[in-house]
């Protein structure tokens, strides 16, 4: 456990990054919200918005295939990342998932904390710009509140905090209404609320997929308000909550 002045214990909204914060402070928590935009969190926003039920996987191996297996599910590919033509973790690929498809999703990023938050018994949800209102709403009944910015990776394994997971962690904040908020939570909600917006599709991870041919899926990353879908982790997959209302 981590020592008591790194754990914002002392307040309902926490924010803290990557691995180590699903290790160490989800277990004090009773939700968490894993955001993970470009592009984990959006995947899941666009596939469940669609009635899909999106399993996550951490690893991208076999073991992935039996997974999938294991829950009558399709699995997306890892070969390519951000590739076109089938499943992947590029949101375009996903915009015409049908209602009901099973998809194992494998991400090192978004899926290794979904489990890990998930292990440490809170109630586990998926954020990002697209779902942030209806993250909040469905967040307000929870006392305490854990929302995790994934980052990315250094190629020595490091973590590379990434802006667009910290907006969109304040995105969330700024929607919940009147919380007592920790340092670390102010400042999300302050950079989000004072920032450019626009300036996001400059990010590097932004510039990546630019770079890489894949514009749309900045583009469908930075859609605000764009689902009023929350993404919860049931029975192992991420779903839509129900009573939600369709979008169009």
């Amino acid at each position: 456990m981590c020592a008591q002045w790194y754990s914002q214990s002392s307040f309902d909204v926490r924010l803290e990054w990557g691995l180590t914060a699903a290790e160490q402070l989800a277990q004090e928590a009773d939700c968490v919200v894993i955001v993970d935009v470009m592009s984990f969190s959006t995947c899941v926003s666009i596939a469940t918005n669609n009635q899909a039920l999106i399993y996550p996987w951490p690893w991208k191996d076999a073991s992935a295939q039996r997974y999938a297996q294991e829950n009558h599910a399709d699995v997306a590919s890892f070969d390519r990342t951000f590739a076109g033509g089938n499943y992947t973790l590029s949101p375009a690929s996903l915009l015409h998932i049908p209602a009901g498809h099973r998809l194992v999703l494998p991400s090192p990023n978004g899926s290794t904390l979904s489990f890990k938050a998930r292990d440490c018994g809170a109630a586990v949800f998926s954020g990002c710009f697209r779902n942030r209102l209806a993250t909040a709403k469905a967040c307000a009944g929870f006392e305490r509140i854990l929302l995790i910015p994934a980052g990315e990776r250094w190629p020595d394994g490091s973590l590379r905090p990434a802006l667009e997971d910290y907006l969109a962690a304040g995105a969330i904040i700024a929607a919940l209404g009147k919380r007592k908020l920790s340092p670390e939570a102010q400042a999300a909600k302050a950079a989000f609320q004072g920032g450019d917006f626009s300036a996001l599709r400059h990010c590097a991870s932004a510039s990546e997929l630019h770079a890489r041919g894949f514009s749309a899926d900045v583009e469908l990353c930075l859609a605000l308000d764009a689902s009023h879908r929350a993404c919860a982790l049931i029975d192992n997959a991420y779903r839509s909550l129900p009573g939600e209302t369709p979008d169009h």
